[in-house]
């Protein structure tokens, strides 16, 4: 036993090549229930494709009633499209070449609705013109900046935007979109009102605009952090995404969200430098490096072992002088942010009954393009 509530032990572990990632399907379709559970109405989950990017957990998600999606590229624009799923939202503002494309992907798949998002009038304008020249309308979601200040328009400047999309041809003003991926407090009464406090802006610019005429918009906001808060928002859907696979960041810093984590990385001895050292094959190509040394990975079966060193293939661990690690030997890794360290791997192995399947799942939408 690897872990206190789950069996992640792999009985045929010795035909897995390392590095690897392994996926648990069993505890993905726990994690979409789970999912369920938390929220009053299916039509209002939005969940986002960026962890997974993969046409099975695609359809695992739409099996159970899901059928609208959030996504931040073309290929998961294109991905979603493929499964048939009725309604997708790139959560992006396309620019030059990547809005010819989005407008490539909407005339090849004309059962899917799909719509993107604006933050400025600018944008709008060549949307509008570009939209006109393919003999289509455009459906838009105004980017809100509550806080991230990454992308969006602060909500107090979004009115002015509002009423020059409505004039423009070929473009529908639907919804208004809000990431909220700043407020990450531990405390969830802490998170819940900082959340609160963020949407009260959204709030102000619906009454506003309602006042306006422009009413019955599409409201998408948050990620995972801020899910169990705008869950309980009965006008607002969802958008969380890391919750079919889960992962150690999460766990550690949400734990009011019961979800299970689902996807390891398998690595394996290959050298004993040193008494006290040891290398595994897990380097920057296999595991999500965007944090520091020591919280990238969090190894289930040596949760003591110290990080020294990293390098794209390799990764140098310090344990006792006294160890008995030998070369071969195998280390159940969780991922402390999965979704990156999903797009390094072509494929996720699968295990079922603690044994792997020799399924794998393709990480498809990790590539720019797929056909289109």
């Amino acid at each position: 036993m690897i872990n206190k509530t789950i069996e992640y032990n792999i009985k045929n572990i010795e035909t897995l090549d390392t590095p690897a990632l392994v996926v648990f399907p069993s505890i993905v379709k726990q994690n979409i229930q789970k999912l369920l559970a938390s929220i009053d109405d299916v039509n209002r989950l939005r969940p986002h494709t960026k962890t997974h990017k993969t046409k099975e957990v695609t359809k695992l998600l739409q099996e159970v009633g899901i059928q609208k999606f959030k996504c931040a590229t073309i290929a998961e624009t294109e991905l979603l499209a493929t499964c048939e799923a009725e309604d997708v939202l790139l959560a992006y503002q396309p620019v030059g070449a990547k809005l010819l494309r989005l407008i490539e992907v909407i005339k090849h798949f004309p059962k899917t609705h799909f719509a993107c998002l604006v933050d400025s009038v600018a944008v709008g304008e060549a949307m509008s013109k570009i939209a006109l020249e393919n003999q289509l309308t455009l459906s838009l979601y105004i980017d809100l900046n509550v806080g991230m200040n990454r992308t969006g328009i602060v909500p107090e400047k979004a009115f002015d935007l509002a009423i020059a999309l409505q004039k423009l041809p070929a473009i529908k003003l639907e919804g208004l979109h809000i990431y909220d991926g700043h407020i990450r407090d531990f405390d969830l009464t802490i998170r819940t009102q900082n959340c609160n406090t963020a949407f009260q802006t959204v709030e102000n610019l619906v009454e506003k605009l309602n006042q306006e005429g422009i009413q019955k918009l599409n409201i998408v906001a948050g990620g995972t952090p801020t899910f169990p808060i705008h869950a309980q928002r009965m006008a607002v859907e969802c958008s969380p995404g890391t919750f079919v696979y889960w992962d150690k960041g999460y766990q550690d810093a949400y734990p009011e969200q019961d979800f299970e984590t689902a996807a390891l990385v398998v690595s394996r001895v290959i050298s004993l430098p040193e008494k006290d050292k040891i290398c595994l094959d897990l380097g920057h190509k296999s595991v999500a490096a965007e944090n520091p040394l020591d919280k990238r990975v969090f190894f289930l079966n040596a949760p003591n072992v110290t990080f020294i060193g990293q390098s794209e293939e390799h990764l140098i661990l310090g344990v006792p002088e006294n160890h008995t690690y030998q070369i071969g030997d195998v280390f159940y890794g969780l991922p402390i942010h999965i979704c990156p360290t999903c797009a390094l791997y072509e494929r996720a192995n699968i295990v079922e009954n603690e044994v792997l399947t020799g399924e794998q799942w393709k990480t498809i939408a990790r590539d720019r393009f797929i056909s289109i």
